[in-house]
């Protein structure tokens, strides 16, 4: 999402190190991109396609449909059954690829999720998938119960909500998920344009020589199996901090600080 220009629109200001953050990200032994035909619109995608393609084996490239972007850098609904179907062959062309790895459909709005059936959307993805065009779907910005319709629906391999250290709100919907072998993706894992901030947060991450944005990361792999990161980032600098998280080994004390982050958050949200 950040290697597009500023707010998600047009081109990077440095083009080769928008594609070096793309080279170093698969030289590090990352495997999972996340990305969306609405970036820029179409310059992440084609970014991505200009640094890696043809894509190495073991790397998967997630993207979003359901939303488009306005000339004034909203992000409107697209989710009838005509706009999937322009979005999902869009993001074919601009990732260069005959098959989607992964799509997910993006719900609700700027926001966040609002209630409503997924039934429509959802069913024109299947379609899709059954011509060919994706392998697996998931949903993204999504209720708890808009998720337990998607699974009546069709196979879900993943649900992409907004979640970190402070915003807590999708806990039991994780374990859940976890539970059924479905990844969950957080979005906004740092705290998204207004990074986290806490003494405790900082005070762990002194105790462990790091960066409170390292532990941050290092705090979600370690609350469940089942959750993927997509940390974004515009340098190599950051991606290589951002991988560093991966690498933190948390102790009891320190998970136990670190949760009352989110307690004390719940409680004053």
């Amino acid at each position: 999402m950040q290697l597009a220009g500023p707010g998600v629109m047009g081109p990077p200001a440095d083009h080769d190190g928008a594609l070096a953050v793309l080279r170093k990200a698969v030289e590090l032994g990352i495997t999972h991109i996340d990305t969306a035909a609405a970036y820029g619109p179409r310059i992440t995608n084609e970014l991505i396609r200009e640094a890696l393609h043809p894509y190495p084996e073991p790397l998967l490239i997630a993207t979003k449909v359901g939303a488009d972007r306005d000339e004034q850098g909203g992000w409107p609904p697209a989710r009838q059954p005509a706009d999937l179907r322009r979005s999902v062959h869009e993001n074919l062309e601009t990732l260069g690829v005959e098959r989607l790895d992964l799509v997910n459909l993006r719900l609700g709005d700027a926001q966040g999720p609002r209630p409503g059936s997924l039934a429509e959307a959802l069913g024109t993805l299947v379609e899709l998938q059954q011509q060919g065009l994706i392998r697996h779907l998931g949903v993204s910005n999504a209720t708890r119960e808009q998720v337990a319709e998607a699974l009546t629906i069709a196979p879900i391999v993943c649900v992409q909500n907004l979640y970190n250290l402070a915003y807590r709100h999708d806990d039991a919907l994780i374990d859940e998920l976890a539970g059924k072998g479905i990844a969950y993706v957080p979005f906004f894992p740092l705290g998204g344009f207004s990074p986290l901030q806490s003494s405790a947060l900082s005070a762990v991450a002194s105790r462990l020589g790091t960066t409170p944005l390292s532990v941050a990361l290092a705090w979600l792999l370690h609350r469940s199996p089942n959750i993927l990161l997509i940390p974004g980032t515009s340098s190599v600098a950051h991606l290589t901090e951002n991988v560093a998280g991966a690498g933190i080994r948390l102790s009891e004390d320190d998970l136990a600080e670190l949760d009352k982050i989110g307690a004390t958050e719940h409680v004053a949200g």
